[in-house]
């Protein structure tokens, strides 16, 4: 690997770039200046952003004619041709953008590590957008539902604190913050898509199917969030938005509210955002005003996030900012569990004292420092980012300790990533543009019971992956990816004593170690983007995690870590689609299919909980479609469709009848999510949403007609959503969001599958949300 990273080099540094430039402005359809959109040449790498005011400056390498491409989120792009003649071009190039239909013609940075347009990506993703992320706020600021919403393919929330079930194509995502990992493989507590207030992002970018571009735990994407950037056009710009909670019918004890405030602007080099919201939920019911489980229970809550980013421009080519955001939320509740039966009666509230210390999230820290540079050696940019993460949960109080107790999670990790993109003109026909760095991460992951106990001892993990990329335009529309990291994961764990729990003897003493592994992944894509009616792409890529390592050895019946199977799952992702957009309408559809040697799948074998390590096979389908029906009225829906299979015999063919299906946990019933948004001139806006999960009954019960972990029989369902937004003024907007509009009575897809009494908990009823902002 350092080998090949020193021959790139070798070959980079024979380049020689000269300078001619072009110089310009981005502006929205209203004039107002656009800062962050991507000035590149199409065919080309050669490429930079619009900063304050919109301007921007272009390095190209010769006299001649350049067709740049503009493009902006949210925005649709544009072609402007340009004549480069004499020593530099320094008229100013206007530029204007239109806002968008559909997220195809959106920036991705994601996917590789560098700018990116949606369409001209060699793989599969989808940009959730500011807009988007709004509009689904106003109903549920839960991040969890909101993804479920927007992403075909992501597993439905359970519309709790916990995201369990909430599979991408079938397997784990890798969930960022601007690139720092939420996730916990060491131990997953299902809390990661949870970590921030929606209100300070500016999209989500979804990589869907394996990827190792961010390294460990992405076996089935990335989900990342990208952070506010500030408003430079003005020293000061303010948002106030106050909204009121609560139950549409049996609203009694329901109500809550939310608040956000955000303070934003440039002053000369200086850019900043700082923001704060807290949540006060009040008791969350079913349809007929019975309240709803509150273990792991979005209700009775208070959830405060921070934030704020401090950016610094040296010079047009040299950046330093720093980021930090805490979140929390903190569950109050006097009602306690009452055991329902799986398919007959649900898990409720009722009164009563309350046992243990208060559940939810104590802490969630996420920071970094980064350091931006452009223009270095052969037009080298370069970024350095140092960041940690630090987390802190409480769970329910359980009766399956002996003696009870309550469990916790901690994580602490540090990371570094350092990355350097290097553009090479090979022809007039071929460019290319070398990715190329190193990163770092290190993970120190428990779980303990509030009084003490260690359930998971506190295992360390360092993992440095060091990763090179090739991006390459072949005469203009012809878009080829290759890739290869190496990760290298170290892996401690101290000797412990397995907890006594109801369900296992417990009492074992398990001799700890040290655990090496090394994770070899390689990717390659090629797209065709010449039409814009029919822009296909195949893909091959590879990912990879740990198994949940802490859930494996707490229940071991190994008694030495050397013993134990806890090497890492490697899957192949093949995959073949293509985007579509003319006039008003935009498509886009994927096939894939995800393979993998070693599975991971939880399953249930004499009351334990146990990793299936058979292999898998994951196949499925996903599309979505966007029209502008007429003038200020649009609909789009999206489909999934998926099913799994292990491998138990292991010959390779999937179809033995000693082969078995993937448990719930892991696959999804079929999923439609489609709205209708009306936009009446200038101020209103009107969107109405079904959600749609299909039949999935895979499973024969127990003798004793009970169902096995994961395996219980799945029913369809569908519940409309409504969201309402009126803008006063250029300041002031009124909005509503009504969730289950209909007061739907059912139980959602988490409760179902999972077959277990405790777990068998209706969905919400009707809830709305009725608010105001102000923007000065």
């Amino acid at each position: 690997m350092i080998r090949a990273i020193l021959f790139t080099l070798s070959i980079v540094f024979s380049i020689v770039v000269c300078g001619q430039t072009i110089t310009g402005r981005v502006s929205d359809q209203n004039g107002n200046s656009l800062q962050g959109a991507t000035i590149s040449v199409k065919g080309s790498f050669l490429a930079t952003s619009s900063g304050k005011s919109g301007n921007f400056l272009l390095s190209v390498p010769k006299q001649g004619n350049y067709n740049l491409v503009i493009s902006a989120v949210g925005y649709d792009p544009v072609e402007q041709s340009v004549a480069v003649s004499g020593d530099a071009l320094r008229s100013v190039v206007s530029i204007q953008l239109n806002r968008s239909v559909s997220d195809l013609k959106e920036i991705t940075i994601t996917a590789s590590r560098r700018p990116e347009v949606v369409d001209r990506t060699a793989a599969s993703v989808q940009i959730v957008n500011a807009n988007d992320i709004r509009l689904h706020a106003a109903v549920s600021p839960n991040l969890s539902n909101i993804l479920g919403l927007t992403v075909p393919s992501l597993g439905y929330s359970s519309n709790s604190t916990s995201n369990t079930g909430q599979t991408l194509r079938g397997r784990t995502p890798l969930v960022l913050v601007d690139g720092i990992p939420q996730s916990t493989p060491l131990r997953n507590g299902a809390r990661d898509m949870r970590t921030m207030d929606p209100s300070v992002i500016e999209r989500v970018e979804v990589i869907k199917g394996a990827t190792a571009t961010y390294g460990n735990g992405a076996d089935g994407g990335v989900i990342n969030y990208i952070t506010l950037k500030p408003n430079v056009s003005k020293p000061v710009s303010t948002f106030t938005s106050l909204a009121k909670t609560g139950m549409g019918v049996h609203g009694s004890e329901t109500g809550g509210f939310r608040l956000v405030q955000q303070v934003n602007g440039g002053i000369k080099a200086f850019d900043y955002v700082v923001s704060g919201s807290y949540e006060k939920t009040g008791v969350y019911k079913d349809a007929k005003g019975v309240p709803t489980d509150p273990v792991y229970g979005y209700g009775e809550s208070s959830i405060i996030n921070t934030f704020s980013k401090l950016g610094y421009n040296i010079n047009p080519n040299h950046r330093v900012e720093v980021m930090y955001n805490y979140f929390s939320s903190k569950q109050n509740s006097e009602y306690i569990e009452q055991i329902g039966k799986h398919g007959v009666t649900p898990t409720i509230g009722v009164k009563g004292p309350v046992q243990g210390d208060d559940e939810g999230t104590r802490y969630n820290h996420n920071a970094y420092i980064k350091y931006q540079a452009k223009k270095l050696f052969l037009n080298t940019s370069l970024e350095a980012n140092a960041y940690l993460q630090k987390f802190y949960t409480v769970y329910g109080w359980s009766a399956s300790f002996v003696p009870a107790g309550q469990s916790t999670i901690h994580s602490d990790k540090k990371g570094f990533r350092l990355t350097l993109n290097t553009p090479w003109q090979i022809s007039n026909n071929v460019e290319t543009e070398f990715l190329y760095g190193i990163d770092y991460l290190k993970d120190i992951t428990w779980q303990s019971l509030t009084d003490g106990r260690l359930w998971v001892p506190k295992m360390e993990m360092t993992n440095p992956a060091p990763f090179a990329q090739l991006h390459a335009v072949i005469h203009k529309d012809w878009i080829f990816k290759a890739g290869y990291r190496l990760d290298q994961v170290d892996l401690t764990i101290p000797s412990f004593t397995q907890i006594k729990t109801t369900q296992a003897a417990g009492g074992q003493t398990i001799n700890g170690g040290k655990l090496n592994f090394s994770a070899s992944t390689f990717s390659t894509g090629l797209r065709y983007a010449k039409w814009e009616a029919f822009k296909p792409f195949v893909s091959f890529t590879q990912g990879f995690s740990m198994i949940d390592i802490g859930q494996y050895v707490r229940s071991a019946r190994e008694n030495d870590i050397a013993k134990m199977q806890l090497q890492p799952v490697v899957v192949n992702n093949y995959e073949a689609g293509f985007a579509s957009t003319y006039k008003g309408i935009s498509f886009n559809t994927s096939f894939y299919t995800s393979t993998s040697k070693i599975g991971s799948t939880i399953v249930e074998e004499n009351g334990y909980f146990v990793q299936q390590r058979a292999p898998e096979k994951i196949w499925g389908i996903e599309a979505a479609l966007d029209i502008a029906v007429i003038k200020n009225l649009s609909f789009g829906t999206g489909v999934s469709y998926m099913e799994g299979k292990a491998d138990i015999n292991k010959n390779g063919s999937y179809r033995d009848s000693s082969d078995i299906y993937l448990n719930g946990r892991r696959i999804i019933p079929l999923k439609i999510v489609s709205h209708i948004r009306y936009a009446p001139g200038t101020h209103w806006v009107a969107n109405l949403e079904w959600l749609y999960s299909g039949n999935r009954k895979r499973f024969a019960p127990q003798g004793n007609g009970s169902y096995r972990f994961g395996e219980g029989p799945v029913s369809s369902y569908g519940i409309v959503n409504l969201n309402l937004a009126y803008k006063l003024n250029n300041g002031v907007n009124f909005f509503a969001g009504v969730e289950n509009l209909l007061n739907k009575d059912y139980y959602p897809t988490t409760s179902q599958w999972y077959g277990l009494n405790n777990y068998y908990i209706k969905a919400n009823g009707m809830r709305y949300q009725l608010g105001v902002s102000y923007k000065w």
